[in-house]
């Protein structure tokens, strides 16, 4: 699965990930009080599987992370159908 950033430092960025599941925050525990990026976007293949995760900067929206993923394609490169991740 592939993580992809929108907005602060890392912005338009790429990684992998291991696992079946996105974790809800990247990185996922930093344990120094660090705001970390949120998951905003998920977008899974016709038989199921994560083929992505969005996340988003802090301080960044919802409505900014699917307007920017939209621009971006992400669903259409991947082949797979997007889903706004709920907290």
């Amino acid at each position: 699965m592939r993580a992809l950033f929108v907005g602060g430092v890392v912005d338009n960025s790429e990684m992998d990930l291991e696992g079946n599941q996105p974790p809800v925050h990247y990185p996922e525990d930093t344990g120094g009080g660090h705001s970390r990026y949120r998951l905003h976007q998920v977008g899974k293949t016709s038989d199921g599987t994560v083929a992505y995760a969005v996340y988003g900067a802090p301080d960044i929206t919802d409505e900014e992370v699917s307007r920017v993923a939209d621009e971006r394609a992400y669903a259409r490169r991947f082949e797979a159908e997007a889903s706004l991740f709920e907290h």
